[in-house]
């Protein structure tokens, strides 16, 4: 096997969204018969369940009526758009002025952004920290790009405010020549939010260490009730230059299908990143980008509904989940992800999501795909049908049982 294929290999598309049709069901040993009961793909967000921001395709319509002017726009985007995405964010991220010149663009998706910036900031055997767990393309990213990935451990089960991030190992992380850090807040797949106090921290550590940060920010609108977020731009601890925040419509305003992202920040990496999707993409996708209008422009009492709904299946799938024996699972506080730790099986946890497909009609991620050491969890969008949701988790508790050592 040559360099570039282990290259690819190290990707791996088994796990993510809408593949699980290509995984060999024909190996499988099951442990008694199918459970009957509604397919729920836990992979991923439903958007039949939750309707995209209303008007998103009227202006959808009218990006295509524009014509050719909104299909070819500058390859970080229309500037009209930009202009008007660039206030929304400056003003609910509490930072200074965004230039929707200079410190913007607009890119197929936050995955999108999230290669962009990876791609404008990392080299050959840079060391670059990240997060355990963390969003499962960050590893994958740095080690596509050929940087060394230096993990920094979050005890999220034991900390009483915050993600518990090891902000000691982080400092020493940065001591050690990390270039970049990269990290989600809300987290996924935990979905704990960083206090005030470690996003601070964060901030002084990479200003004393000249150190660039991505951080992933595309769930910080959905915070639910009891708790605070705290945005790194608004920190005026750290050099600007040295901070991408990634955002976008697809999750809690359901516009996934639309795939519209949005970078902001460092000048110098934004003009970078406009090179690489040159050469990448091109733009995102030009009449897509009209839907950007809708965003922060929902209607009155839109948001807050979104968020209530979505908490009152966080708090029944919990009740849920704790009640399967040798379950535990920490409430999420932001976002539609839970990461519970399953009770010791007899198959990894490679083979219970496969298993858990085929016997359950349920679909899961595998905890490894945040990180290798996390063989014993499973991450869940729980963006779903309420109903179907808290069936499916009696689902995994019959199959759980049937694997349990």
């Amino acid at each position: 096997m040559d360099s570039v294929e282990k290259k690819f290999l190290k990707l791996g598309a088994e796990n993510a969204p809408g593949q699980e049709g290509r995984q060999n069901n024909d190996a499988m040993n099951l442990v008694g018969d199918r459970i009957p009961g509604r397919s729920v793909d836990f992979s991923h967000g439903d958007v039949d369940a939750f309707q995209p921001i209303p008007g998103s395709l009227d202006n959808f319509v009218e990006g295509v009526q524009v014509g050719g002017k909104q299909a070819y726009t500058e390859y970080r985007g229309s500037k009209e758009i930009r202009e008007i995405t660039a206030g929304k964010l400056a003003a609910f991220t509490g930072s200074k002025k965004i230039d929707p010149e200079k410190n913007l663009i607009i890119t197929p998706g936050t995955q999108g952004a999230l290669f962009l910036a990876m791609g404008s900031v990392i080299s050959r055997n840079d060391k670059i920290a990240i997060v355990a767990p963390d969003y499962f393309a960050n590893r994958k990213l740095v080690e596509f790009f050929e940087g060394e990935v230096v993990y920094i451990e979050m005890d999220y089960f034991h900390s009483v405010s915050g993600a518990g991030l090891n902000l000691e190992k982080l400092e020493e992380a940065f001591k050690a020549g990390v270039k970049l850090f990269l990290f989600s807040n809300p987290n996924n797949p935990v979905g704990v939010i960083y206090s005030p106090d470690e996003i601070r921290e964060i901030a002084e550590l990479a200003q004393a260490y000249d150190v660039q940060i991505i951080v992933d920010e595309l769930y910080s609108r959905q915070v639910f009730e009891g708790h605070s977020y705290t945005h790194l731009a608004a920190q005026n601890i750290l050099n600007p230059e040295n901070l991408i925040t990634i955002m976008g419509p697809s999750k809690t305003e359901s516009l996934s299908g639309y795939r519209l992202g949005v970078a902001f920040g460092s000048s110098e990496i934004i003009n970078r990143m406009e090179k690489l999707q040159a050469i990448v993409s091109l733009r995102a996708g030009g009449y897509n980008q009209a839907v950007l209008k809708t965003w922060f422009h929902e209607p009155e009492g839109w948001m807050a509904q979104r968020i209530a709904q979505h908490q009152a299946i966080r708090d029944d799938l919990v009740t849920k989940l704790r009640s399967i024996q040798g379950f535990k699972v920490r409430s999420t506080e932001a976002g539609s992800y839970l990461f519970p730790k399953v009770p010791e099986l007899t198959v990894t946890i490679e083979e219970f999501v496969k298993i858990l497909r085929i016997q359950a009609n349920v679909i899961v991620t595998p905890g490894t795909e945040f990180g290798p050491e996390f063989t014993d969890s499973f991450r869940m969008n729980f963006s779903q049908d309420h109903s179907a949701a808290v069936e499916a988790i009696d689902r995994i508790g019959t199959v759980v049982k049937g694997y349990r050592k």
